[in-house]
């Protein structure tokens, strides 16, 4: 059993650490995004890996939780705890030092509480890349992103946040901490416990620092947004940008109409590049190096892609502000999404040939429970969709709370009947701990249990997410 903050145990944090570490105010701490749940506990800032390992030296002789907060982005309840004892709510804001860039290595080592877009900018500075990109990417910060192994729109080409890392600094749950900064693209010295960190969501560690892999810039860039008549010519049309641009395909999202009429009816305000909006289309990304020019490589695309009825329309951007706009409106498409409020959200991944029936499938499986609208829409180069369910116009969310459960509950046995992921990119936090139980593997969900005892013992590393607290 844990035990939770006391005035005691707080006066032992205030004697070994400095008055900055301690938050005047915590209520941007005990809430998340979607505002379904509110957490509780004692806001902690360390400015330091070894103020990390005191304090969680400290919760660990006591027998105290230890929530860790990144960007506060995430949207499964793994940065609050709810119910049980206070724990420590530990930040790692303070630690937001780029420590060293290796341009030559394509090498960036940094502390956790960096912010995505930061590392961006200090890679450009470098003249290099940090292809990491999500919407939060403002106010996500790595050591978060790493935990959770966040995507992106990038994971078609560069992978998720696991390929970008090659070394990690973590505080273990006695209080010691792993130097494992390397910056090695060859070490096969045991079991790779970079990756087995990377994903974890707090549960087994602190991520304390991070050696990034940086990558080349490409010498020029372009988009495109293509309407196509239905997901499986989406799914063609992807095949063929490969056989076409190869790896210079950096994303390829999709976007149901639902998403326009969202914006229109809610905003963000965004320049729609059609005159009538199509049912599907996709926007298309592509970098490529020196002497190869994207708007040709596009046009291409689409003339091939039209000869076999794969496309019905498209734009490709003439500029940098025009694919500004393009990305735009993906990126307020979530923003929209919370605007209206939706009945239930879904993080899921299928085999991309398996995307079409599901697409064709979940909508009538919904029709048995009730009326809603659907916005699908995300990462179809790598299989990752972001299938939300609305209240009808005029009702609100409060409206189908009766019906919440039943939605999730058909969604994912779809997906899992589909041979697919209930978490895709988002982590499973404390809001899917009951759904990886339902459709893990029995002994995935036994290998997992062991290496969490193994690792925390005292069971105080993030308690409740992922597993269930025992």
């Amino acid at each position: 059993m844990l035990n939770p903050v006391t005035d005691d145990f707080a006066a032992k944090l205030r004697d070994i650490l400095p008055a900055a570490a301690f938050k005047e105010d915590d209520a941007p701490y005990l809430s998340e995004p979607r505002g379904r749940w509110t957490g509780h506990g004692l806001v902690i800032a360390p400015g330091s890996p070894e103020e990390v390992a005191a304090v969680i030296k400290s919760c660990a002789d006591d027998r105290v939780g230890i929530v860790p907060y990144g960007g506060g982005t995430g949207l499964v309840g793994g940065q609050l705890l709810q119910d049980g004892p206070a724990p420590v709510v530990l930040s790692l804001e303070r630690m937001n030092r780029i420590r060293e860039v290796y341009p030559v290595e394509n090498v960036l080592v940094c502390d956790a509480g960096v912010i995505l877009a930061d590392v961006q900018k200090a890679a450009e500075d470098a003249g290099r890349l940090f292809p990491l990109s999500l919407a939060s990417e403002g106010s996500a910060r790595i050591g978060g992103l790493l935990s959770t192994n966040a995507g992106g729109v990038n994971v078609l080409r560069y992978g998720n946040a696991r390929a970008q890392c090659l070394g990690l600094e973590v505080v273990r749950p006695d209080g010691s901490i792993w130097h494992g900064l390397t910056r090695l693209r060859k070490d096969n010295t045991g079991y790779d416990l970079r990756n087995l960190m990377i994903g974890a969501e707090g549960t087994l560690g602190i991520i304390t620092g991070a050696a990034l892999k940086l990558s080349p810039r490409p010498a020029s860039i372009g988009a495109a947004m293509i309407a196509v008549p239905s997901p499986r010519a989406a799914l063609e049309l992807l095949a063929l940008a490969g056989d076409q641009i190869g790896e210079g395909v950096s994303a390829f999202e999709i976007i149901h109409r639902q998403g326009f009429d969202f914006l229109a009816e809610v905003g963000p305000d965004v320049r729609v590049p059609f005159d009538d909006v199509p049912e599907w289309c996709v926007l298309i990304d592509v970098g490529l190096p020196a002497g190869l020019a994207p708007e040709e490589a596009l046009e291409n695309l689409f003339v091939e892609a039209s000869e076999r009825s794969l496309v019905s329309d498209g734009v490709i951007a003439q500029n940098m502000a025009q694919r500004g706009d393009f990305w735009h409106i993906r990126e307020s498409i979530p923003e929209a999404n919370r605007r209206i409020g939706s009945v239930s959200s879904h993080d899921i991944s299928v085999p991309l040939s398996a995307i079409p029936a599901f697409i064709q499938r979940a909508p009538q499986r919904l029709a048995e429970i009730g009326v809603f609208r659907i916005n699908c829409f995300g990462h179809l180069g790598d299989g990752n969709l972001h299938y939300n369910v609305f209240p009808m116009p005029g009702l609100s969310r409060a409206d189908y709370e009766a019906e919440r459960q039943l939605v999730k509950r058909m969604v994912h046995d779809l997906v899992h009947e589909m041979d697919g992921s209930v978490s895709a990119e988002h982590g499973v936090g404390r809001l899917k701990v009951d759904d990886l139980e339902r459709y893990g593997d029995p002994a995935k969900l036994v290998m997992l249990r062991s290496v969490k005892d193994a690792l925390d013992p005292l069971g105080i590393m993030n308690p409740g997410a992922v597993l269930k607290q025992v």
